[in-house]
């Protein structure tokens, strides 16, 4: 069984109660963007709230000091819960991905829970668990190593688009670097004594770009170069580029990787330079989905009128450190609309929108449809056994 009607019009309606409350705390972390391991007002505003609302919180948990975890307790020992919230922003651009709305709505979750959890005999508990550094830090892997996540049964949390969907895939990432070295000298009295690294970085672009047409359609490569050399008169002994690796599996990831290593192997030999590749350790995996958890999200979506938008086909996947969490444990990471069709994430106008009435909407229904998913796992055993049979399928 699922939760009763009733208690989940009551967890629906502590939403609406603080949504003006929500909104301003959606609007300050907007209005303060943080990069990712600086989130400090916004992890100190949203644990104030939480706090607030009833919840018991712990701060800088697994080492991270921007991150928090708020417990609301049921009545006894039973499953853990977890809710997910994010607040790092993106430099230059932002909350162009709408994190402020992500931290807010499992904020808000939280808070409506601890209305209903002190007055309903429910066994078990909802931890908020604030993760910073989604934007290039991998907070949420650094806590799963801590054991954050060791106790937790089920985890999930909404991010904003510009539309709504339960379940969309995301790639797995390895983050690498390719380093030339070269010899410098004057490019003009003396060339033919450099070793340019500058050109090994360029053949390495055009490598992959000759590359990319026998790659999978759902695989990504695109890096920047970070350091192109110190000015024209001499030539560049030294050059470095930075590339995300994306795909849909771990396993097409490490191809990307041998194959990116050959085409920096090979620039460094057409041009007699030196070449290091050096992967990061920690790997962002794709998500894994979880059917029945997805089933009962889209269900309270229906329970709060908030409609499901079908797939226009036109963009492509992202990545995120949820997915990390998601090949440990039962986890869902759905879509909440705050901006019309066709807003790019990582836009300046994506930004704009999730400082926006249609951001509100998308908050307050993100943050009802989290309170009454989580709801359904404490109060009927056999759905979160048959999202944990999911998972270990």
């Amino acid at each position: 069984m699922s939760a009763p009607g009733d208690l989940k019009q009551k967890v629906a309606g502590a939403v609406d109660r603080i949504a003006d409350d929500l909104e301003a705390l959606s609007h300050k972390i907007h209005d303060t963007p943080e990069l990712c391991f600086q989130e400090e007002k916004a992890h100190g505003w949203l644990t104030e709230f939480l706090e607030k609302h009833g919840a018991r919180v712990e701060r800088g948990v697994g080492g991270l000091p921007t991150a928090f975890r708020a417990t609301i307790e049921g009545s006894g020992a039973g499953p853990t819960i977890a809710i997910m919230a994010e607040y790092d922003a993106l430099p230059s651009i932002g909350h162009a991905c709408g994190h402020n709305v992500i931290a807010t709505a499992g904020a808000g979750a939280g808070a409506a829970l601890a209305v209903a959890l002190g007055t309903v005999p429910f066994a078990g508990r909802v931890q908020v668990i604030g993760t910073p550094a989604e934007e290039g830090g991998a907070g949420k892997v650094r806590l799963l190593d801590a054991g954050v996540f060791r106790d937790v049964d089920a985890a999930m949390m909404v991010h904003g688009r510009c539309g709504t969907q339960v379940w969309r895939p995301s790639l797995g990432i390895i983050k690498v670097k390719a380093e030339f070295h070269g010899r410098a000298t004057h490019a003009s009295s003396w060339p033919w004594r450099g070793v340019n690294a500058l050109n090994a970085v360029i053949q390495l672009f055009v490598g992959l770009d000759q590359m990319r047409q026998q790659l999978r359609t759902d695989a990504r490569v695109h890096g920047i170069i970070v350091k192109g050399g110190d000015q024209p008169n001499i030539i560049p002994e030294y050059t470095r580029a930075d590339f995300y690796l994306r795909a849909l599996t771990k396993d097409y990831c490490q191809e990307l990787l041998r194959r990116f290593t050959g085409c920096a192997e090979g620039a460094a030999s057409a041009t007699g330079c030196r070449a290091e590749v050096t992967a990061e350790s920690i790997i962002h995996d794709p998500l894994k989905p979880n059917r029945t958890m997805a089933d009962l999200f889209e269900q309270n979506l229906g329970v709060i009128g908030f409609p499901v938008d079908p797939d226009d086909g036109e963009a492509g996947y992202g990545s995120t450190d949820c997915g990390n969490v998601s090949q440990a444990l039962p986890t869902i990471h759905p879509y909440i609309r705050i901006s019309p069709d066709g807003v790019p994430g990582h836009s300046r106008e994506f930004a704009q929108w999730a400082r926006s009435p249609i951001a509100r909407a998308g908050m307050v229904a993100g943050a009802k449809a989290l309170a009454l998913t989580a709801l359904d796992l404490l109060a009927s055993p056999d759905k979160l056994k048959a999202a944990k049979e999911d998972f270990a399928r």
